[in-house]
């Protein structure tokens, strides 16, 4: 059976991405973070950051590299 949900949620990486936001030299909003994606051309609004971090929405692998940029990160820690 095929299986897109763990535990409910949609995505595994909108926790750490919540905790990356908070954790962040200068703690950034939801808005903030969303303004920080479209600089480098990921559209996405405060809403959908908010609908990722609680796991209701899927992230794709594009938007996934973008928040990695941002927080300078890898893939591979957004996802852990």
């Amino acid at each position: 059976m095929f299986k897109n949900k763990d535990e409910g949620r949609n995505n595994i990486c909108g926790e750490n991405i919540r905790a990356l936001r908070l954790g962040y030299s200068t703690k950034l909003s939801q808005r903030a973070l969303a303004d920080k994606l479209q600089l480098i051309g990921i559209d996405v609004d405060k809403n959908a950051i908010q609908r990722i971090e609680c796991g209701k929405r899927f992230v794709t692998d594009i938007e996934l590299r973008a928040f990695a940029e941002v927080f300078g990160v890898t893939l591979d820690e957004l996802i852990k």
